[in-house]
């Protein structure tokens, strides 16, 4: 990937920095893809934050009600071709911040070899890498994330930490970095000054497309969330992903956007559906 479109996701307590000002990127996957796109028609609602009155949610419900699911090891293309294995842990996991690390590293330090593939290798020489930028992620290791045991190994494929917390029977936002667990849920903050001289911090959920990534979202091989093979689960996104919900919200706070879930889904024409969404 050229490494003037480099792409990663973004830090997930910053707002995204816009890189390109001329240019329009393609808002489609490449051809013979299943994606329909990022821009459409997208319903968002905005509540008060019941636990914070200098709050606000806005929140997008054709995303939140939308049958996405992850297709990981069932479908995924994966984001750089020919690794579709990888999912989206080929470029490893960039940390939010120093105490998303350290929580991570109280995690790895748990893992035994029969959970981690590459246990020896991270211990004997290290887990975490820097990017040509020098931003602290997860190291690379032949090809994807050092955490991704790769198809094949006996407690399965996929991330080592998300199999931990399985097996402990937690969460998996518990053991993996912040990015990982909010994938491809994605939270931004703005601060609104009102007509009234009066301030509120509006915090925004909605979906992480490629335009989440920065510039280089747009060359990435596939991405999920417009493909119609990962749009197919029994219950909708905001179901589906109740605890990390609950986490990024608050549970008052997603209390009430389940209620305004229920409301649109109720309606017999539910306005700006997913497109990628079956119908019928």
């Amino acid at each position: 990937m050229p490494k003037t479109k480099k792409a990663k996701p973004d830090k997930v307590t910053k707002k995204q920095k816009t890189k390109r000002e001329t240019q329009q990127p393609e808002t489609k996957g490449p051809a013979g893809s299943d994606e329909t796109g990022i821009d459409f028609a997208r319903a968002w609602v905005e509540f008060p934050d019941p636990a914070d009155d200098e709050q606000i949610f806005r929140c997008d419900l054709t995303w939140l009600t939308s049958r996405w699911n992850c297709v990981f090891g069932s479908g995924c293309q994966g984001i750089q071709a020919g690794r579709a294995d990888d999912g989206c842990c080929t470029l490893g996991a960039h940390f939010s911040d120093e105490d998303d690390e350290k929580r991570v590293a109280g995690h790895v330090a748990r893992l035994t070899p029969d959970l981690w593939q590459f246990h020896d290798v991270g211990t004997e020489t290290g887990w975490v890498g820097v990017d040509e930028d020098g931003e602290r992620q997860t190291r690379r290791w032949e090809g994807s994330c050092i955490f991704q045991n790769r198809p094949g190994f006996a407690a399965g494929a996929g991330c080592s930490l998300h199999i931990l917390a399985l097996r402990e029977g937690k969460e998996p936002l518990e053991t993996k970095p912040d990015v990982c667990w909010q994938l491809p849920v994605r939270r931004t903050y703005d601060w609104i000054d009102r007509p009234d001289d009066t301030r509120v911090l509006q915090v925004s959920i909605g979906e992480y497309d490629r335009r989440g990534w920065g510039p280089g979202g747009h060359d990435l091989h596939w991405w999920c969330t417009s493909a119609t093979s990962a749009h197919g689960a029994g219950d909708p996104v905001y179901v589906t992903y109740r605890p990390e919900l609950v986490e990024l919200m608050g549970r008052q706070a997603y209390d009430r956007l389940v209620e305004l879930c229920e409301e649109r889904l109720s309606s017999l024409l539910p306005m700006a559906p997913h497109p990628a969404d079956p119908t019928g």
